[in-house]
């Protein structure tokens, strides 16, 4: 059985004013790419994102998705260019020999990472999903069997522009089941720790982790991380420039806190840099970002290092959604996976039927491939409207 159509669809949604929040001085963000101050990553006010599908001679299709929040037209332009020609007249049931040629297509020029790895990913979930529903058996199936069927998640962002209004959301979380949340947040290492504060006075029972969004220096962050572990918090998350190894290795033999990193990351060689510098405790690797062949790749070479995988999930939408959560499910030592509420229920406009998502954990899809029936026609609408 080959691979006969490769078809891109570049998706711009509008985004709930939730998940936009607020700029510093409490005023609402631009229409358009910007920056949110305190962070410094470009940032869109919709949900951008690149989905592919691929359809086998006997008109199956199998569809992924690239984590591509910024200009999906870019990884789109790579796969129609560069992927697509090699891709059709592939066997539609051997995703790993097609990712593995499609990776080597522009290796030896430097292109593992950036664009052109959202690229791949994008392709390889759909090459799972394709061999899935070709075979009748679901991705976790097919990477060798599901460790749990229900995935233990966190809730991801607190998204208001004050302690008193995160302080409420985290109360109705914890009322509705939730466990444990992630605050976003690198303000200024005595703002985040009296957000902590805030955060624990209203709901004790939460676990609380940090994401800096690598906004300090090695010197604030051990700050923050001693705060943070006074506190009894769970993990810190990207407090430091992401190409900075030598620095992220200081603060793990330093902090008395797990240092979690992985979401700028694409390939296992980059995380067999990090897992064998000692400079990171949890890695985050976003599937939508690595593919699922790479995901599991990177899962054996952190356990070989006896470094658990808790996979990073941003504003990916539904098939983005799934792919993580059979690769959470494949992955033995698993903390947990990333639950971002507002991009769960705007990914969900892409689907015939809703995720099974409770604030504490995600059940694993049941059908075969991902488990997931993407609504083509609302797809197509999408992409014309977008």
């Amino acid at each position: 059985m080959r691979i006969t159509t490769v078809e891109t669809f570049v998706l711009k949604l509008p985004a709930e004013e939730a998940y936009l929040g607020r700029l510093a001085d409490g005023s609402a963000p631009s229409a358009g790419y910007q920056v949110r101050e305190p962070w410094r990553s470009l940032y869109s006010d919709r949900y951008e994102t690149l989905l592919v599908r691929l359809t086998a001679e006997d008109g199956t299709t199998g569809w992924g998705e690239a984590l591509a929040p910024v200009a999906p037209e870019v990884p789109a332009a790579i796969v129609d260019l560069l992927l697509a020609p090699v891709l059709r007249g592939a066997d539609a049931r051997a995703p790993r020999p097609a990712w593995s040629r499609l990776r080597d297509l522009m290796r030896e020029r430097g292109h593992l990472v950036g664009h052109q790895a959202d690229a791949l990913a994008a392709v390889d979930i759909a090459l799972w999903d394709l061999a899935g529903k070709l075979t009748g058996r679901t991705v976790a199936e097919l990477l060798g069997g599901a460790f749990r069927t229900r995935v233990p998640t966190y809730v991801s962002g607190l998204p208001k522009p004050d302690d008193e209004g995160r302080a409420e959301l985290a109360r109705e979380w914890a009322a509705r089941g939730a466990t444990s949340v992630k605050l976003h947040l690198g303000h200024g290492v005595a703002a985040d720790l009296a957000t902590v504060d805030a955060i624990r006075a209203a709901a004790p029972e939460l676990r609380i982790a940090v994401d800096a969004h690598w906004a300090y220096s090695i010197d604030e962050a051990l700050r923050l991380a001693h705060g943070l572990a006074e506190r009894d918090c769970w993990f810190l998350e990207a407090p430091l420039a992401p190409e900075d190894v030598t620095a992220h290795a200081e603060l793990v033999a330093r902090a008395s806190i797990p240092v979690a990193v992985g979401e700028a990351l694409r390939n296992r060689f980059e995380f067999a840099q990090w897992v064998t510098a000692r400079a990171l405790r949890i890695a985050q690797p976003d599937v939508a970002r690595t593919g699922i062949t790479e995901a599991m790749a990177i899962a054996e070479v952190c356990a070989a290092h006896h470094v658990p995988v808790a996979p990073h999930h941003s504003v990916g939408l539904g098939v983005a959604v799934a792919a993580g959560l059979h690769v959470s499910a494949a992955v033995e030592d698993l903390p947990a996976f990333e639950y971002q509420p507002t991009s769960v229920r705007v990914g969900e406009r892409i689907l015939a039927r809703q995720l099974a998502v409770e604030p504490s954990a995600m059940s694993l899809p049941t059908g075969p491939g991902l488990g997931v029936e993407v609504d083509a026609e609302a797809v197509a609408a999408l992409a014309k409207e977008s």
